[in-house]
């Protein structure tokens, strides 16, 4: 019996993710900020008859040092982590900002996800064959980076934040494998595709009707979790993997450059840094 920690396990994707695995016998661990929302998903849980094998650590993911809390309480609760599977993201049309002063999809979409692949690390080696799931954007270019602004406070859009987004997880990913070595967690990048319950967000009347027409001809959550639950069950060999629609693609391009991944990561702990966070602590030990 695994232990799978599922960040954003409360709706859509991760939700569907967290209730296949507790079907399949595993512990779940989820990580949300809507306890009215994990009271559903306990409520599905114990109708599977695994309602003790799921447990809820409230957190919002926006706000680091929350994420920072949230992962020291899996470390010290949980030593052992086989998966953890990525999936919170809010869509913003305007720009918004936490009360850390920091860019909402920033924080959420990719400081976050950043603070715990890190952060789990430890505990992740613990396990034989443990994998970080991060169901983001793979593929995109590396044009959409905005390099001396990725906290977007000039021309802000919604989309250009998320596909921004997309791509600094690709990066994650290669900074991640690069730390971590080929012995650390395998790292899997997934585009499920256009996904029904995937349009968490707050649209302006200009955005609505586009987000109402994808909605129409979007997959049902069931048919994007085939890849997500093979990586989970047969990790790739390969320490960084990446996925459109369940098709495979190269991540020896430029998509994927490893001195754009380490100039992030550069750029990333000098942010945690401004924010006062204890790096050593929120990255592992590793």
């Amino acid at each position: 019996m695994s232990v799978v920690v599922v960040a954003g396990g409360t709706d859509g994707i991760g939700r569907a993710v967290a209730l296949q695995r507790l079907a399949a016998g595993h512990t779940v661990v989820l990580v949300g900020r809507d306890p009215v929302k994990a009271d559903a998903v306990r409520a599905q849980a114990f109708q599977l008859g695994a309602g003790e094998r799921l447990h809820f650590v409230h957190a919002d993911l926006s706000l680091l040092r929350a994420t920072s809390r949230a992962v020291e309480h899996i470390r010290t609760a949980y030593p052992s982590v086989d998966a953890v599977v990525l999936c919170a993201r809010h869509y913003h049309s305007r720009r918004s900002v936490t009360t850390e002063g920091v860019e909402e999809n920033f924080a959420l979409f990719y400081l976050s996800r950043y603070l715990i692949s890190h952060g789990l690390v430890p505990a992740m080696r613990r396990a034989p064959r443990a994998v970080v799931v991060n169901v983001a954007g793979p593929g995109a270019e590396l044009s959409v980076v905005r390099w001396d602004d990725l906290e977007l406070r000039r021309d802000y859009h919604g989309g250009a934040a998320l596909g921004q987004g997309g791509k600094l997880n690709d990066l994650l990913g290669v900074a991640f494998t690069d730390q971590h070595g080929p012995a650390g967690p395998r790292y899997v990048l997934i585009h499920p595709g256009v996904t029904a319950t995937g349009f968490s967000g707050t649209y302006d009347t200009a955005t609505l009707p586009h987000i109402r027409a994808m909605q129409q001809n979007a997959k049902p959550v069931s048919a994007v979790l085939p890849p997500i639950l093979a990586a989970l069950d047969d990790p790739p060999a390969d320490p960084l993997s990446a996925f459109v629609e369940g098709v495979r693609l190269r991540v020896d391009t430029a998509g994927f450059d490893p001195r754009a991944a380490r100039r992030l990561d550069e750029l990333t702990r000098k942010r945690l840094a401004a924010l006062h966070l204890d790096l050593h602590e929120d990255l592992g030990d590793s």
